[in-house]
C-alpha cells in the first residue's frame, strides 16, 4: 500500500462524509473525513478531483457517529449499520480502527446490500472482522474459549453471501499469522476488492482473502456492534469495473 499512500500525498482530495437519517429529506454536509481518488488520476500530469463520499445512518441513532478532530467515533450503540451512498465495485480501501471496550465488535462489510436483518439488525456483504482481542476471553461458553482466528481479521459470508475462504474455518476465511493489537492500540487494513476477490492486509501484512463472491457490487456499510470504536484515515482508489452480471449486483436504493 506504499504506492497507495504516496499516490494520495500528491493527489490529495477531500471526502465529505455525510451522516443522514434513513428518513431525512435533506443531506447537508456534517462531517469532512478521509480521502479518495479514482485510480486514473494518480496518473502523473493529471488534477486530483475533489469527490464527495457520502454516508447514510440505515438503522442507528443520530448520535451513534461523531467526528472529533481526525476520528471517526462510533459509540456502538445500538447495533446497526450506516452505508455509503453509493455502490462499489472494484476498488482498495485503507482503513484505520481502534478499540476503546474490552471485546468490542465492528467490521466493514463488502458488496453489501445494506438491509439489515430484523434479527441480527446487520445486512449481508463481505465482512471484514474487526474484533477486540477480549473477545474471546469474555464469550467463553461452557469453559471453552473461541478460536483465537476470530479476533485477527476473519473474513465471511454474511446474510446468505457465498465465498471460497483462502484459509478455511468452516465458512470463514481466517488470517494466517495472528496481528491484530488490543484496545487502546491502532490498526490498519488495507483491504483490496477486485472481481469478487478480497485479500486483507492487517498490519502491513497480506494475511487473509477469500473469492468467487456471490456479490461482486454493493454498498460498503461501516458496522455499530456494542462497544466504542474509533476510526481514522479512511482511504479510497476505485478501480475500473470488471465483468459482472446483474445477480452480482445488489438492488439499488433511493
Amino acid at each position: 500500500m506504499r504506492i497507495i499512500n504516496k499516490a494520495l500525498r500528491i493527489y490529495p482530495v477531500i471526502i465529505l462524509l455525510i451522516f443522514t437519517g434513513v428518513n431525512s429529506n435533506s443531506q447537508k454536509p456534517a462531517i469532512k473525513f478521509g480521502k479518495e481518488l479514482v485510480l486514473k488520476d494518480i496518473t502523473p500530469g493529471t488534477a486530483g478531483k475533489v469527490l464527495d463520499l457520502k454516508w447514510i445512518n440505515v438503522n442507528t441513532a443520530d448520535d451513534t457517529w461523531s467526528k472529533k478532530k481526525n476520528l471517526l467515533i462510533c459509540s456502538g450503540i445500538p447495533i446497526g449499520v450506516m452505508r455509503s451512498e453509493r455502490q462499489f465495485e472494484n476498488f482498495l480501501m485503507h482503513i484505520e480502527w481502534k478499540h476503546i471496550d474490552p471485546g468490542g465488535n465492528s467490521g466493514v462489510f463488502v458488496w453489501s446490500n445494506a438491509i439489515p436483518d430484523k434479527r441480527s439488525r446487520l445486512p449481508n456483504g463481505v465482512e471484514v472482522q474487526m474484533l477486540e482481542l477480549d473477545w474471546i476471553n469474555i464469550n467463553i461458553r461452557r469453559g471453552v474459549k473461541p478460536p483465537v482466528a476470530y479476533v485477527h481479521g476473519e473474513l465471511f459470508g454474511a446474510g446468505g453471501t457465498k465465498t471460497d475462504p483462502d484459509n478455511p474455518r468452516g465458512d470463514r476465511s481466517k488470517s494466517i499469522e495472528n496481528r491484530c493489537k488490543g484496545r487502546g492500540e491502532w490498526n490498519t487494513y488495507d483491504i483490496v476488492c477486485v472481481d469478487g476477490t478480497i485479500k486483507l492486509a492487517v498490519n502491513g501484512k497480506f494475511v487473509n482473502g477469500i473469492s468467487n463472491s456471490s456479490q461482486k457490487k454493493g454498498y460498503l456499510c461501516l458496522e455499530s456492534e456494542g462497544g466504542q470504536i474509533h476510526f481514522r484515515n479512511i482511504r479510497i482508489i476505485e478501480l475500473p469495473p470488471g465483468v459482472i452480471s446483474s445477480d452480482q449486483i445488489v438492488p439499488e436504493l433511493h
